[in-house]
């Protein structure tokens, strides 16, 4: 039987496209509690089926396009925004560069329009004309439509010529936030940009023997290998350590690993990094969402890939940017910064993640700076000591206490006015490879 949180997801998916979703009105329907409601309404936005938009609210919207989609359609757009399709269906498919609002007479608008561009504008016709005749596609707000001239024009330029029922704001809003998203998920290498792809990965299936495992061992000079089924599910991985003692007739599947660690393709290189160090690793299988195989991804790629990323990555539009771009750094590996609003909680005072982000973020910067080593986190012991308010200014001082090939532990103290307001003790794994400039 599902859980009451599924039960939450699977009615989301009965409700019309558009419809507005709230925690109590969910719980309420269903007869569940708010917290559950909640973790409903956040699983279906996950996976798509709502989406939170500013000065509207949570709505039903289209399944929303896979998380590493390669670039931002018009298609995909319509999704976004719960937009219908007007005119120029055969242009969905093209590559939304960027956007700008129709807020001006159109002579003075030429300039601005650039072809493959989306203009957003009301029912100003003869400024939708323009948009087209300029090569850019068009987007009316506020659920108007579009003339009979203007949606034949769009079929004629393959331009989509789309309808939100939002305002201008609230489109532009989300339309800037897709963008941004877009350009961060580029910069981050995941799995899918170097990993092996099943045609070229040697593997064993689950009924071959230690004699196979031999033979493939002696033509590849590799002694780890997946083990899939006739089906090409992962069921396992196999090693040289497993076979020892083991005749040439046993089956792989008697001395195989069983439900082994896998990746699948949007897994970031960090993590798998992280995972490799940790459990020592040489190959992880990629899968699937339905475990099957896709290929493999080596140790030796993935630090070769870090590595040739020596610059750091310069995001600038995510929340955690906005937080520890703040830290200042003075002599002596020191951090300072003054608590802004953003980074208070509903009590005034500085949030306990915020905090935690800015002393983690201080310990990854001077390993980077003394090791050269970058760093994720394994364990973070943080201790409030004082309430912390808005527009106090803090020190962070980070100080490694041992380091070793792997790992290293630091100290922190977060300091207000020369009194000790927090302290931590932070755990990191070092990462290979890689190395800091």
């Amino acid at each position: 039987m599902a859980s009451k949180r599924e039960q939450g997801v699977e009615y989301i998916k009965t409700l019309k496209i558009g419809e507005r979703i709230s925690v109590r009105g969910l719980a309420h329907d269903l007869e569940i509690s708010e917290g559950t409601a909640y973790q409903a309404i956040k699983t279906a936005e996950d996976r798509g089926l709502v989406s939170t938009i500013e000065r509207v609210g949570t709505v039903r919207i289209d399944q929303m396009p896979p998380a590493q989609m390669e670039t931002l359609n018009y298609h995909a757009l319509i999704q976004i925004i719960n937009g219908v399709v007007l005119g120029g269906d055969a242009g969905l498919n093209k590559v939304l560069h960027r956007f700008l609002i129709g807020a001006m007479t159109g002579d003075r608008m030429v300039p601005y329009i650039t072809k493959d561009s989306l203009l957003i504008v009301g029912n100003r016709e003869e400024i939708q004309r323009l948009a087209l005749e300029n090569g850019a596609a068009v987007l009316i707000t506020g659920g108007l439509g579009a003339s009979p001239a203007i949606i034949e024009l769009a079929n004629q330029k393959a331009l989509p010529v789309l309808m939100t029922p939002f305002d201008t704001y609230t489109v532009a809003s989300l339309i800037n936030r897709a963008l941004a998203d877009q350009a961060i998920k580029h910069k981050i290498a995941t799995v899918a940009d170097i990993y092996i792809p099943l045609a070229q990965t040697q593997y064993l299936y689950s009924r071959q023997t230690v004699a196979d495992y031999k033979r493939l061992n002696r033509n590849t000079n590799h002694s780890r290998f997946p083990v899939i089924t006739q089906r090409q599910q992962l069921v396992g991985v196999v090693t040289s350590k497993d076979i020892l003692d083991h005749g040439g007739q046993t089956t792989i599947d008697k001395v195989m690993t069983a439900t082994p660690a896998t990746v699948n393709e949007t897994t970031s290189l960090a993590s798998v990094s992280h995972m490799m160090v940790y459990d020592g690793y040489e190959l992880i299988p990629v899968v699937d969402n339905r475990m099957h195989l896709l290929g493999i991804i080596s140790r030796q790629d993935v630090m070769a890939t870090l590595d040739s990323h020596q610059e750091p990555l310069q995001l600038h539009d995510t929340f955690y940017d906005q937080v520890v771009s703040n830290l200042k750094e003075t002599i002596g590996g020191v951090y300072q910064l003054v608590v802004t609003p953003q980074m208070i909680n509903q009590l005034g005072t500085i949030s306990l993640g915020v905090l935690s982000e800015l002393v983690v973020n201080t310990c990854q910067r001077l390993l980077l700076t003394k090791l050269k080593r970058p760093s994720t986190i394994d364990q973070v012991d943080l201790h409030y000591l004082r309430l912390i308010q808005l527009d106090t200014e803090l020190t962070i001082t980070p100080v490694i206490m041992e380091s070793g090939r792997h790992s290293a532990k630091l100290d922190v103290n977060v300091q207000q006015g020369g009194g000790l307001v927090a302290k931590a003790i932070i755990v990191c794994q070092l990462l290979e490879g890689h190395r800091g400039k």
